[in-house]
């Protein structure tokens, strides 16, 4: 089995509080995520153990739909999320880990692409990788005031 398995590491100077509370609401991940367009909940927020979302985003020229479900959350330290449809099982790891000026945000997302997919593994991964890192960059522009429109921030 070809899995992709990519992690990133971001420092933010916020309290893990404040990360985890806006990173683990999929209502604000076209804020910071580059290629999602648009999150619909199917379960009634705010996110919690069961809850499933869909997502549609824009990744490597192609529309990609899927839904995920959230099937582990510890409040400030760890969500975990797996698709429970879409174009190949993925699992995404949020972990805030409290440092001595603000929040070390891991971000993980593996899966194991089929068919073509497989071959695409090296491609998919590298550009993964690529998007994770200004993903999480955003997330840290946004939460540490470098964006503007923000206001409602702690």
């Amino acid at each position: 089995m070809t899995e992709v398995d990519v992690q990133v590491e971001r420092s933010i100077e916020r309290p893990p509080t404040v990360v985890a509370a806006y990173a683990s609401d999929p209502t604000n991940a076209p804020e910071w995520y580059a290629n999602i367009r648009s999150v619909v909940w199917r379960t009634p927020p705010p996110v919690a153990v069961g809850s499933r979302v869909d997502f549609v985003a824009q990744f490597l020229g192609r529309r990609l739909a899927y839904t995920y479900e959230v099937v582990e959350l510890v409040p400030n330290q760890r969500m975990v999320m797996r698709t429970a449809d879409g174009p190949f099982p993925m699992e995404t790891t949020y972990t805030w880990l409290a440092e001595d000026r603000g929040t070390r945000m891991t971000l993980r997302n593996r899966g194991a692409p089929s068919g073509l997919g497989k071959v695409a593994a090296p491609v998919l991964r590298a550009a993964m990788r690529r998007a994770t890192t200004k993903d999480l960059a955003r997330l840290k522009a946004l939460l540490e005031g470098g964006v503007s429109g923000r206001p409602d921030l702690p």
